[in-house]
């Protein structure tokens, strides 16, 4: 399994997962859980971290620490990750994965859902970030996985706030990676494509955007314990980037090798998603 290959170098087995509730963070945690790692979980509901928790137990974990707490608190998250910190005696890897979607026109989407999605995916990622780095720093090192989205690189129309949050996710964890490469602090990026999560309960959108994203979900072969296990297997390689499935990993490459072909290419799929629809917009009003 990936994750004993990363307790091989990071023996204290103790990670901390945001938005350890469901989806996502919950399968990332479970897999930590089921090679024996101590785990602390944060969420802003309360009655999700105590299913997580169970559910984390009887997969195998050592012990389950759960948080509630908002990421963009910066005095309660720190608490909640000091606190974890002091009780199991470290910290080995932080997992930044809570964040919201929203859908809009550049010039249709209101300020306050830019500010929205940018406080919580970015500003919540960066105080993560922060607040781990001193813990690995003082453990001799330690792992940093941060979630971005496909969007990160992607930059699809009608999505102009969820892609700027997701591209400066990508951009903070180079600077890391940058940073501290020479510390035995490693950072990763995942920047999976759609597949089923709670996402959407949340997201800010008009009901055209709500709706094809779940179809997209829908058709996704990909679960989110998929998405986990490739995670872990790009940090037990040592990745600075995973991009899955396949067909966005080629995606990336090409944005990489030919960028403004990229973007001819995304604009002409949004002509054609359009005239499907009979020309109705996606800018949310």
């Amino acid at each position: 399994m990936s994750a004993a290959r990363l307790a091989r170098r990071l023996p204290g087995r103790r990670a901390f997962v945001t938005g350890g509730g469901s989806g996502l963070g919950l399968a990332i945690a479970e897999a930590f859980a089921k090679d024996g790692w101590t785990l602390g979980i944060l969420d802003r509901e309360e009655g999700r971290l105590t299913g997580a928790r169970a559910h984390l137990v009887a997969a195998g974990a050592a012990a389950v620490h759960t948080f509630v707490a908002d990421v963009t608190d910066e005095a309660s998250f720190g608490r909640a990750l000091e606190a974890f910190s002091t009780t199991t005696g470290g910290l080995d890897v932080m997992v930044n994965n809570a964040g919201v979607a929203v859908a809009g026109n550049v010039d249709a989407m209101s300020i306050a859902d830019w500010r929205w999605a940018l406080e919580i995916n970015v500003v919540g990622v960066a105080i993560g970030c922060r607040i781990a780095l001193p813990l690995f720093a003082r453990g001799g090192g330690g792992l940093v996985i941060n979630i971005a989205s496909a969007a990160a690189f992607a930059s699809g129309p009608g999505m102009a706030a969820y892609n700027a949050s997701k591209a400066a996710v990508l951009a903070l964890t180079e600077t890391i990676a940058a940073e501290h490469g020479d510390d035995g602090i490693q950072a990763l990026v995942a920047m999976p494509g759609f597949f089923p999560t709670r996402l959407l309960d949340t997201m800010r959108a008009p009901p055209e955007a709500i709706g094809f994203a779940q179809r997209m979900m829908d058709r996704s072969d990909f679960t989110a314990d998929d998405v986990a296990r490739a995670i872990l297997d790009g940090a037990a390689r040592r990745r600075l980037h995973v991009v899955v499935p396949v067909t966005y990993a080629r995606l990336w490459l090409l944005k990489r090798l030919m960028p403004a072909r990229f973007i001819r290419w995304m604009s002409a799929q949004r002509r054609k998603a359009l005239q499907r629809r009979g020309g109705g917009s996606t800018a949310r009003t």
